[in-house]
């Protein structure tokens, strides 16, 4: 599977520009899965849910089946979270996995800015940061710099750069 992140500050659209890069990139016939890195206790389930009380009951891992979707939600229980190659091996295989957040991990990433946010660009401290998307001038840049809303190109840059 290749692999490509988008990163970026807090509040500088890096969601919007993968929910953009995944119906541009499905759009063009392939299969894309994601990954989201969260720097809080993110929970996908809700007390009272049966799913919830088994987790809450001591079960390591609970799979949620329906005719749509299944999913699986795996309690740490004190173990060190898991490094992002080994969540990438519990995915089934599909064309790009693109992945929100994990600045400092080594793969290719492009990183989303604006000029709002009130933050520099990580690119010139992260060599694996190979473009920026973002709404304003970045004089001097050293990489290709996006307009942030143009997905089009953005999608065909991170497709060029993997060899899909």
């Amino acid at each position: 599977m290749k692999i490509y992140g988008v990163t970026g500050w807090k509040n500088t659209g890096k969601t919007g520009l993968m929910e953009r890069l995944v119906t541009e990139i499905t759009g063009r016939g392939l299969r894309v899965s994601t990954v989201k890195h969260a720097h809080h206790a993110t929970d996908i389930d809700h007390p009272g849910r049966d799913s919830f009380r088994h987790r809450q009951a001591g079960a390591t891992e609970v799979i949620v089946a329906s005719p749509l979707r299944w999913a699986v939600m795996h309690e740490l229980r004190g173990a060190e979270e898991p490094g992002l190659t080994a969540l990438l091996a519990r995915l089934s295989p599909v064309d790009l996995v693109l992945i929100e957040g994990y600045k400092s991990a080594p793969h290719p990433k492009i990183e989303c800015h604006r000029a709002a946010a009130g933050r520099g660009l990580l690119a010139p401290e992260n060599a694996s940061i190979r473009a920026v998307a973002s709404d304003s001038a970045h004089p001097g840049l050293a990489l290709p710099l996006f307009d942030l809303d143009d997905t089009a190109a953005i999608a065909g840059f991170i497709l060029a750069e993997v060899g899909l």
